[in-house]
C-alpha cells in the first residue's frame, strides 16, 4: 500500500500532489469528496471546468462500493444540474484508483424508476447493488482500475492522455456524451424563446423542445443530417410531421421570431455535428432531455420496491393465492414498468405508458429478462386516447380490448396503477384551469366532478370507474379522494366496495414532495355505496406494521372554518386570527397577529365577543402535532358541549397566549395581549394596554360596548379560573417576561433595543435574533433565556396533551 496510516484529508492532498499537480484540486463541488478541475489560467476557451469527481476512502476499501456511494451522492443532490459534469468519475483509497467514464453511467441519473432517496452509505439497498453491478462491469471490462504501486506509470499515462484541456487553436466547444445535456439546458434559455412555434400544440403531437435541440445539434451547415429525428432544421426554418395521408407524411414548418440572431450566436460557440459515434447515443437518449415536470405528469413516479412487494401481497390476500392465473392485470400508467416487477404470468399482464421512450425501456427490459410480452407493452395516453383495438385503428391490443368490452372478463380485470400524484396546478403556468384543458377526460367529466379533477390521479380514477365498470382497481394514490372537501362531488359518483389497503409515508417515494400518507387501496368497482370511511394498515419507512388508520369522508359534515366564520365581529378588534384550510397540512398557516398579514387564508377580526372561540380554534389546530399520518385529516364543525366547559375554554386561551404561532407584535400596533401586570414582571414603565389582564380578571365588557376599556357593571365578563396545567404555563411565562424586563432595563442588552410593551413574539425575536434571510433563529446565545423558553414550551406541551382529548370529545376531529 502506497499511502499507509494517514487520514482521508491527507490522502487527498498527497494524491493531488503526486498525480494531479497540473490541475486544481482545491475546489469543493456539492458533496463530492475530491474534484480535479482545470486551472483558471488554462481554461480560456472550454466550458468544461471539472475533469474528475471522486470518492475518497482511507486505508484499503472496496473501491467499487466507494464508486457506488459517489454516484448515489451525485444523483441525490443532482449536482450535474448545477455544474457541467466531468468526463470521469472516480474512487480511490490508500492502495488504488478506479475510473469510469461519466457517459457510461449517465443513464442511471435519469431513470424514471430509480429511488434517489436512499442513503448513499447504505450498501444493502437494491439501488446500491444495481449500480455496483453496473460499474464493476465497466471497470473490469475497460481495465480502469490502477494500483498506486504496481501501476504508477500506467496511471500517470492514463491521466496525461485523458485529462486534456481543450485545444487552444479552436474557439468552438465539442459536444459529446458528457455535455450534450448541459448544453441543452443552455439552449433552452438562449434559443427556444426565439422559435416561432405553439409549444402546447407541438406537445400534443409528442414533439418537445428537445426535438428542436436535436435538430440543431445533429446538423451541418444548418441542415439536419440524421434520419429518425422528429424535427428537422432546414436552413432558416424547422419542419416537423403533423400527420399523414395516402400520399405520405404532412409537414408543418416554423421559423424564428428574431431573424435567427440568437440561434446563430449560440451555435457559433459549438462544433456541429458531434462525432458520428455520439449521434445515435444522443437520439437514443432523448428521454434524458424531457423536462422533469413532463416526466412526472406522464406518470413517471418511482414505486419503491418494498411497497411493490407489499402491494402484491395484498392483491393475493384479496383475490386469492392463484390470483395471477385467474385475473388479468393492466398498468395503464406504467412508466418503465417497475410496479409490475414480481408478477409471473406475462400472458395476463399489459403495460401502457404515454411516452415512447418508456415503451422502449420496457422492451429493452424484456430482452434482459423482464416478465412481459412485447405485444402487451404499448404507447397509450390514458387521459386522451379512445378505447379502440389496433385492428380498428386504435392503440389497444385486441385481446385487452376484448377483455374491457366483455362484462364477464372485465370483472376479472385488475387495473393496477401508481398514477401521477401532481395537482393540475403544478403545470402550465401554474393555473389549474389551463392544465385541465389539455386532456379529454377532464373536459368529459369536469362538470360532473368539479374540483376533484384538478388532481391527475382523480382523472385516472373516474375514467376507470365510468368506462371500465365492474373491474377491480388496485391503486397507489393520495387519500384526498376519501377526505378532502374538493372531492365531495367525486365521492357521490365514485361508489365502490373497499376490500383492503395500506398506507405509507410519501417521503419514501422519489419525485414526491412532502410528508403525507400514500395509500394502496383495492376496490371492487361494482355499484356500491358512497365511501364513508376506510381503515388501512400503517407501515413505517422500514416496512414495519405499526397499526391501523381510519380515514373519513365527512360527506355530510360541516368544517371548522364554517364554525369560526359564524363568529365574525369586526367591532373594536384587538388583532386577527389567520384561518387556514381545514386540514393538518395547513397547520403552519394558523396564527394570531395584530394586523392582517398577506396570505391566501381567511382573516377573522378578534374582539371581546369572539376571543374565546378564536383561542379555541387556535388551540384545536395546534395542540396536536402534524405528522405524515394525520396530514390530510380534516377539522370539523364541533358539537355544542364545549360551551359549558369553561376549563377547556381557559386552557385554550392560555395555550394561544403562549404559543410560538402567536405572532402578536408591538411593532404592528398596540399590544392588547400582555397577560401580566407591570408589577408581576417588574416592568420599567406602564403598559399601553391592560386589556388581556382585565379580560382574564372579568373587568372587560363582553357585549354592547363602545370602547375596549369602557366599564358597564351589568355586562362584565366572568373572572377566569385556570387549571393547574394552565397555571404552570402562566408561571413559566411570567418568569420569561421578568427576565426580559430585567435585561432591557439594564446594560445587558448588548446594544439591542427592547420595548416595555413586548409580546412573546417580540421577546423571542429580541433574544434569538434573525439570520441573513430574515428568519428568526431557533436558539439564543443567552443560556438563561434558552432555559426559560424551554421551560415554557415544556409546560405548554403538558397543556396541549390535556386539551387533545377534548378535541375528539367535542368532535373537532373524528
Amino acid at each position: 500500500m502506497k499511502y499507509k496510516n494517514i487520514r482521508e484529508e491527507e490522502l487527498k492532498i498527497k494524491v493531488s500532489q503526486d498525480y494531479f499537480e497540473n490541475y486544481d484540486c482545491s475546489k469543493i463541488i456539492g458533496n463530492v469528496d475530491f474534484c480535479v478541475c482545470i486551472l483558471e489560467k488554462a481554461n480560456k476557451l472550454s466550458e468544461q471546468e471539472s475533469l474528475l469527481w471522486a470518492e475518497a476512502k482511507r486505508e484499503s476499501s472496496d473501491v467499487y462500493e466507494s464508486f457506488v456511494q459517489l454516484i448515489l451522492t451525485i444523483g441525490k443532490a443532482r449536482t450535474f444540474n448545477e455544474i457541467l459534469p466531468p468526463p470521469f468519475l472516480g474512487a480511490f483509497d490508500g492502495e488504488k484508483f478506479a475510473f469510469v467514464p461519466y457517459s457510461d453511467i449517465q443513464d442511471i441519473f435519469y431513470q424514471n424508476d430509480f429511488n434517489w432517496k436512499v442513503t448513499p452509505s447504505n450498501h444493502q439497498t437494491k439501488e446500491f447493488k444495481l449500480i455496483y453491478e453496473k460499474v464493476s462491469g465497466i471497470i473490469d471490462k475497460k481495465s480502469l482500475l490502477f494500483n498506486f504501486e504496481k501501476d504508477d506509470k500506467e496511471l500517470k499515462q492514463f491521466i496525461r492522455e485523458n485529462f486534456i484541456i481543450g485545444k487552444t487553436e479552436t474557439s468552438k466547444i465539442r459536444i459529446d456524451k458528457n455535455n450534450f445535456l448541459t448544453i441543452y439546458l443552455k439552449w433552452l434559455d438562449a434559443v427556444k424563446p426565439t422559435i416561432g412555434v405553439n409549444w402546447d400544440k407541438a406537445k400534443k403531437l409528442n414533439i418537445l423542445d428537445c426535438d428542436f435541440y436535436l435538430a440543431d445539434l445533429i446538423s451541418k451547415n444548418n441542415i439536419s443530417i440524421k434520419k429518425g429525428l422528429q424535427v428537422l432544421l432546414e436552413g432558416d426554418f424547422y419542419k416537423f410531421v403533423v400527420g399523414e395521408n395516402e400520399l405520405g407524411e404532412i409537414f408543418q414548418s416554423t421559423d424564428f421570431n428574431d431573424n435567427k440572431k440568437a440561434h446563430t450566436q449560440f451555435w457559433a460557440k459549438y462544433e456541429r455535428p458531434p462525432l458520428e459515434e455520439y449521434r445515435d447515443f444522443m437520439i437514443d437518449h432523448r428521454h434524458l432531455l424531457v423536462p422533469q415536470d413532463i416526466r412526472e405528469r406522464k406518470g413517471s413516479f418511482y414505486t419503491p420496491p418494498q411497497w411493490v412487494e407489499l402491494s402484491q401481497k395484498y392483491l393475493a390476500d384479496v383475490f386469492g393465492e392463484d390470483w395471477q392465473e385467474e385475473y388479468y392485470v393492466w398498468d395503464c400508467c406504467a412508466g418503465t414498468g417497475n410496479l409490475l416487477a414480481g408478477l409471473i404470468n406475462n400472458y395476463n399482464i399489459w403495460a401502457s405508458t404515454i411516452d415512447k421512450a418508456d415503451v422502449a425501456v420496457m422492451n429493452d427490459r424484456i430482452k434482459n429478462g423482464a416478465n412481459l410480452l412485447e405485444k402487451h407493452v404499448f404507447q397509450f395516453d390514458f387521459l386522451n386516447d379512445e378505447f379502440l383495438p389496433k385492428t380498428k385503428g386504435g392503440k389497444l391490443p385486441d385481446d385487452l380490448y376484448n377483455i374491457i368490452n366483455d362484462p364477464k372478463l372485465r370483472k376479472k380485470l385488475i387495473i393496477y396503477i401508481n398514477p401521477p400524484y401532481a395537482e393540475a396546478t403544478n403545470y402550465i403556468g401554474n393555473t389549474k384551469s389551463n392544465v385541465a384543458k389539455i386532456n379529454k377526460i377532464y373536459n368529459k367529466y369536469k362538470t360532473e366532478l368539479d374540483g376533484a379533477m384538478n388532481e391527475l390521479f382523480g382523472q385516472f380514477f373516474i375514467r376507470i370507474y365510468k368506462e371500465i365498470p365492474d373491474s377491480q382497481l388496485a391503486a397507489f394514490s393520495k387519500l384526498k379522494y376519501i377526505s378532502a372537501p374538493n372531492f365531495k362531488k367525486f365521492r357521490t359518483h365514485f361508489k365502490a366496495t373497499f376490500k383492503k389497503g395500506f398506507i405509507c409515508n410519501a417521503s419514501t417515494f422519489d419525485n414526491v414532495n412532502g410528508k403525507f400518507p400514500i395509500g394502496f387501496l383495492i376496490y371492487d368497482l361494482k355499484q356500491g355505496k358512497e365511501i364513508n370511511s376506510v381503515s388501512c394498515n400503517i407501515y413505517d419507512n422500514d416496512n414495519k406494521y405499526i397499526g391501523v388508520k381510519k380515514f373519513y369522508s365527512n360527506q355530510n359534515c360541516k368544517y371548522l372554518n364554517e364554525w369560526i366564520t359564524s363568529h365574525k365581529n369586526n367591532k373594536n378588534n384587538i388583532g386577527f386570527l389567520n384561518c387556514a384550510n381545514n386540514s393538518f397540512q395547513n397547520q403552519k398557516y394558523v396564527w394570531t397577529s395584530i394586523i392582517e398579514q398577506n396570505t391566501h387564508c381567511t382573516h377573522l377580526a378578534i374582539s371581546v365577543s369572539n376571543i374565546i372561540v378564536s383561542c379555541i380554534y387556535f388551540a384545536v389546530r395546534h395542540c396536536i402535532a402534524k405528522t405524515w399520518l394525520n396530514d390530510r385529516d380534516q377539522f370539523l364543525y364541533p358539537n355544542n358541549k364545549w360551551k359549558k366547559d369553561t376549563e377547556f375554554q381557559n386552557d385554550c386561551l392560555t395555550f394561544t397566549l403562549f404559543h410560538n404561532q402567536n405572532r402578536i407584535s408591538a411593532k404592528h400596533g398596540v399590544n392588547h395581549w400582555i397577560p401580566f401586570s407591570e408589577r408581576e414582571v417588574n416592568a420599567g414603565e406602564k403598559f399601553d394596554s391592560h386589556f388581556m389582564l382585565s379580560f382574564i380578571s372579568g373587568k372587560i365588557v363582553q357585549n354592547g360596548y363602545t370602547d375596549l376599556f369602557e366599564r358597564k357593571e351589568e355586562k362584565l365578563c366572568i373572572k377566569r379560573e385556570f387549571s393547574p396545567e394552565a397555571t404552570a404555563v402562566f408561571d413559566a411565562g411570567r418568569e420569561l417576561w421578568k427576565y426580559y424586563h430585567s435585561v432591557i432595563s439594564s446594560s445587558c442588552g448588548g446594544g439591542r433595543v427592547g420595548t416595555v410593551n413586548a409580546s412573546l413574539y417580540d421577546i423571542r425575536e429580541y433574544f434569538q435574533g434573525r439570520n441573513e434571510k430574515g428568519t428568526m433563529k431557533n436558539k439564543s446565545t443567552d443560556t438563561k433565556y434558552n432555559e426559560l423558553i424551554d421551560n415554557l414550551r415544556d409546560t405548554l406541551k403538558i397543556l396541549a396533551n390535556k386539551i387533545e382529548p377534548k378535541v375528539y370529545e367535542y368532535e373537532f376531529l373524528n
